[in-house]
């Protein structure tokens, strides 16, 4: 194993096999637009990803049932969408440096930026319309809706003088839970999961990607662009507000490990577990 690879994403220790496979899929689906001008910025653009989306994705559908080539297809689905909300995002917090290398936007310039994430939009489309399944389109869409809203809601808020605990979590909810949420509520789906295993693993996610994110935050307090770091600011006793992060991070990944008891017991229920615990600890 590459031991840069590993300093990059410290997931590969324990889920290379999947993380490969997933590698593999992503290239199959950009290899039908090799002839396309966004093929090379695209592939700049997905190297070094941590994959933690894809990855409760398959395990979800490996957890109730089965996992084959439509999960795989579903992985590339929501890898492409948070590719294009970093993409995005970078811009909008002026980030000069993401996965130890250039910004997209940086390396390619802000036009190029925009229509590559307009055309991965439409990458998300064409896999949606191959799995024929309403309800994935549906959740791959209102994930993207939501995102945005998120996107938003921060903006706005970071102009404000009234930033609270509960805008601190919407925000969160909104533009990383939801993702993860979406991510393990359509695998349970394409793994054939009873409505119970199909909520349950949702709750996992959802609660996964707020405790995520709070530890990202609290890893990276010091950004001044965080609107985590517009709580620190305007409270009377910083520690107080490092005190309640640490006290939700440990809630939120409760409750997470909580909702996997609905799942039954057996490897990939295991692995979601290790993943939940991964993630909080290499962010």
């Amino acid at each position: 194993m590459d031991r840069k690879n590993f300093e990059i994403n410290p997931l590969i220790k324990d889920f290379e096999s999947y993380i490969d496979k997933v590698d593999d899929a992503i290239k199959q689906e950009l290899e039908l637009y090799s002839a396309s001008e966004f093929f090379e910025p695209l592939q700049y653009s997905l190297e070094g990803g941590k994959r933690i989306r894809p990855l409760i994705l398959i395990l979800s559908a490996e957890s109730v049932g089965k996992c084959d080539e439509n999960a795989y297809s579903a992985s590339c689905a929501v890898e492409f969408l948070h590719t294009e909300s970093v993409i995005h995002d970078d811009i909008i917090d002026n980030e000069i440096l993401r996965r130890r290398k250039d910004p997209f936007h940086i390396k390619y310039g802000y036009n190029t930026s925009i229509i590559t994430g307009d055309f991965v939009l439409g990458l998300i489309l064409n896999i949606s319309s191959r799995l024929d399944n309403a309800r994935i389109g549906r959740e791959l869409a209102i994930t993207a809706m939501m995102m945005s809203e998120g996107e938003m809601i921060e903006t706005r808020l970071e102009t404000s003088e009234d930033v609270t605990f509960d805008d601190y979590v919407k925000v969160m909810e909104y533009k990383t839970a939801t993702a993860f949420e979406a991510a393990a509520k359509i695998g349970a789906i394409l793994g054939d999961g009873t409505e119970e295993q199909i909520l349950a693993l949702a709750e996992y996610g959802k609660n996964m990607g707020i405790a995520y994110q709070i530890r990202d935050d609290l890893q990276d307090w010091n950004n001044e662009d965080k609107l985590f770091n517009t709580l620190i600011k305007k409270s009377s006793d910083p520690r107080i507000v490092f005190d309640r992060m640490d006290a939700m991070l440990n809630d939120y990944s409760k409750k997470a490990k909580t909702a996997l008891r609905k799942i039954n017991d057996g490897p990939a229920r295991t692995r979601l577990e290790s993943l939940l615990d991964l993630t909080m600890l290499s962010v």
